[in-house]
């Protein structure tokens, strides 16, 4: 409690009057023009109207997990050695002058086990330890002896809808081993992180990631967001309230994206008018993106503003 006030105070101190509309049509810009598509994934940014710096300057001083934990600013460690009491949370330490965004569904190799993160907070700077929220991704594996925490990435699709909507751990691993049943994925421990040993797949996923970071690294710095389809179907949005933020996160954001077209994915098919219609739901007003969010994605808000949209 006194974090997530904390939190609170800090957004309304730093942002004021001078805070965005939240992320609709009225401050986005969809732009079908420049989307891109590689094999079986096709994704169209989703741009802020307007220079980066009037973005929320709070979002100035905030950065991502995967950012934090590369520069050292934080640390994460199990938080016991009891496997009832520990396995759904972690200790992490904050001590740096950054506030970092760690978001539901990015997944942690090491541990007593592997972990997925289960909701999305600000780990606000200065402010120590706190107990993160997690689900075990590795069902065969509680190690007496812990290894090192390392980032991976955000975790596909499937999996992060199953996280977000269901928030239970037998149907998270249940979710896994379907995955691995059904692309012949042998692993003792049932890690969702068992393709990675597969060098083939591995080499793929690459070849996919070269192409769009090329492609993100030519562009401006305005894009908030994206909106990805694969096949016949759109896979989800993530959109965020400024674009430190976005591009923070694009590369594990992009690798979830990028194993759910690998896996379940085909050659895109989706025209812009579907796009746009399914786009139309949530981003036209702030109260019928809340009642779509809810029941097909999630609304990250801190200080009463959304800082992260994820929909599926």
């Amino acid at each position: 409690m006194r974090i997530r006030l904390s939190l609170i105070l800090l957004f309304l101190l730093c942002c004021g009057p001078r805070l965005l509309a939240q992320l609709t049509y009225q401050n986005l810009f969809v732009d079908y023009d420049s989307a891109m598509e590689y094999k079986n994934l096709k994704l169209i940014p989703i741009r802020y109207k307007g220079p980066p710096s009037a973005q929320p300057p709070a979002t100035r001083n905030l950065i991502s997990f995967s950012e934090a934990l590369r520069q050292g600013l934080v640390t994460v460690q199990e938080r016991g050695t009891a496997a009832v009491e520990n396995v759904h949370w972690l200790s992490m330490y904050n001590n740096s002058d950054k506030n970092v965004l760690v978001s539901s569904g990015e997944v942690l190799a090491g541990g007593r086990q592997d972990r997925v993160v289960s909701r999305d907070t600000i780990v606000a700077a200065k402010s120590g330890r706190i107990d993160l929220p997690v689900m075990c991704v590795e069902e065969g594996r509680w190690s007496e002896k812990d290894k090192k925490f390392e980032y991976s990435r955000m975790a596909n699709t499937h999996l992060r809808k199953t996280i977000d909507q269901s928030h239970n751990q037998v149907l998270i691993w249940k979710e896994i081993n379907n995955q691995l049943e059904r692309d012949k994925v042998k692993n003792k421990t049932l890690s969702y992180l068992s393709r990675e040993k597969d060098k083939a797949f591995n080499f793929k996923q690459s070849d996919y990631w070269q192409y769009f970071e090329r492609r993100f690294r030519s562009t401006d710095s305005t894009i908030v967001g994206i909106v990805c389809m694969s096949g016949d179907s759109i896979l989800g949005s993530d959109i965020f309230a400024a674009s430190n933020l976005f591009y923070g996160k694009l590369q594990p954001l992009l690798m979830g994206y990028i194993e759910e077209a690998m896996v379940f994915g085909n050659t895109p098919s989706v025209g812009n008018a579907a796009v746009k219609k399914y786009l139309d739901q949530f981003l036209i007003d702030e109260i019928q993106q809340e009642a779509f969010v809810k029941k097909n994605g999630k609304l990250f808000k801190a200080g009463g503003r959304v800082i992260h949209i994820t929909t599926y």
